[in-house]
């Protein structure tokens, strides 16, 4: 049989019976609808997680006291948790070669109260440094200065995000509206000098639901000390001196702190890099326990596809015995049936493609989950559909075409 006749049979074949035919297309759209959209949930998580660490500074390399252990090894001063950075340790780290910048910080959680508002957010108490190592800019009035920290100034630079929980009510709050207005942070008066602009994100660590105080003032008023530092922010000059920059902070440190023992390290040295990579990891692994149950629709819709050709094979045996009698080969018989069962996985990847589609716009707009479909993963889906109908359709195919024609013409 030409191409030509095999696709006008197949294509019969499978509109004879309209209901069957759509019932069983129907588990291979559901299946492949779905896949699409876990791995585009994925993708979005991981983009979206990528561009805000890549917003928090450039060249940007992370400095935190203790050291994280792996499990098994007992805890041991959790990274962030313990006290073992002090502010000589980042003057220190300020003398390496390719530091372009340093900025030493203290933060922690606090309630913050304007009037009768409140809100609780993350209070940072930095250095004007700060601004350029974490690529913070301002959208009115002024950041913290030198002399803010000299004198331990009780100013605040606030985010977009506190400054609608603070002063936008039922409305949208502007920047005016904040600077000059005296706001408590732990009992203590700060006046509000400057509204940073967004950066974009939600939830635990956005960049926009933060207060900026000088870290004199931090110390003083927030923390009560002045011994340790939370965090000691770096920006090296380039990309390519990061490695070299984090080798030589690593150094300088373990020599500070007399420990020997890299491995005994009482801190932390990340880049950004680092965090992207184990970022990246995390959401590889949750799209691939999406895409997993995904698609186990796609095995239940291929089981369908057998299903449904076996019962069609016994349906047409009769027609079978009559096209080998008139001279019909094994092959034209088992490529007839195979294309069939490839027609139905094929229609419902198209189709089962375009329902992902819908359903990721539907999950970013109403789940306020960020997706991306990316090309490879509509090529994949529709690949794998196709690949079900072989192998789901193998079977069927096979038994149809080793049919004995006189059996088969006396088939009732």
């Amino acid at each position: 049989m030409i191409i030509s006749e095999l696709f006008h049979e197949a294509s019969s074949a499978i509109t004879v019976n309209k209901v069957r035919s759509g019932l069983t297309i129907l588990g291979i759209v559901i299946g492949i609808g779905s896949v699409i959209a876990m791995i585009s949930v994925g993708q979005g998580a991981q983009s979206s997680i990528n561009s805000r660490i890549q917003s928090i500074g450039s060249n940007l390399i992370m400095v935190t006291p203790g050291q994280q252990r792996n499990i098994g090894y007992g805890v041991r001063g959790g990274m962030g948790s313990a006290q073992t950075l002090t502010p000589d340790d980042a003057s220190a780290v300020a003398q390496l070669d390719g530091v372009a910048a340093v900025a030493s910080e203290i933060s922690g959680r606090y309630q913050i109260v304007y009037k009768g508002t409140n809100t609780n957010t993350n209070v940072v108490g930095t250095l004007p440094t700060y601004a350029q190592v974490r690529n913070v800019e301002i959208d009115q009035g002024s950041f913290i200065n030198e002399s803010d920290v000299t004198a331990s100034n009780r100013i605040a630079v606030i985010g977009p995000t506190v400054l609608q929980e603070l002063f936008g009510g039922n409305a949208t709050a502007t920047p005016d509206e904040a600077i000059g207005k005296t706001i408590r942070i732990k009992s203590n008066n700060f006046r509000i000098v400057g509204v940073t602009k967004s950066k974009g994100g939600t939830g635990f660590g956005n960049q926009d639901n933060i207060i900026y105080v000088p870290l004199t003032a931090g110390q003083h008023f927030l923390l009560g000390s002045t011994a340790y530092v939370s965090e000691i922010d770096v920006e090296a000059q380039s990309q390519e001196l990061m490695s070299q920059v984090q080798q030589e902070i690593t150094s300088l440190l373990l020599n500070r702190h007399d420990i020997s023992d890299s491995s005994q390290a009482d801190f932390t040295v990340q880049t950004q890099s680092d965090i992207v990579a184990a970022a990246s990891s995390v959401t590889d692994t949750f799209t691939i326990l999406l895409a997993s149950i995904a698609g186990i629709s796609l095995v239940v819709g291929g089981i369908g596809i057998m299903n449904m050709m076996l019962t069609t094979v016994t349906e047409r045996t009769r027609e079978i015995g009559l096209r080998k009698a008139i001279g019909a080969k094994r092959s034209d018989i088992s490529t007839q049936f195979l294309l069939e069962s490839v027609m139905l996985t094929f229609i419902g990847g198209v189709v089962g493609v375009a329902l992902g589609w819908v359903f990721s716009l539907l999950i970013t707009k109403f789940a306020s989950i960020t997706t991306s479909i990316s090309l490879w993963s509509v090529f994949l889906a529709v690949g794998v559909s196709a690949l079900i109908g072989i192998v789901f359709g193998y079977y069927p195919a096979r038994r149809a075409a080793g049919l004995n024609p006189i059996e088969a013409l006396r088939y009732e």
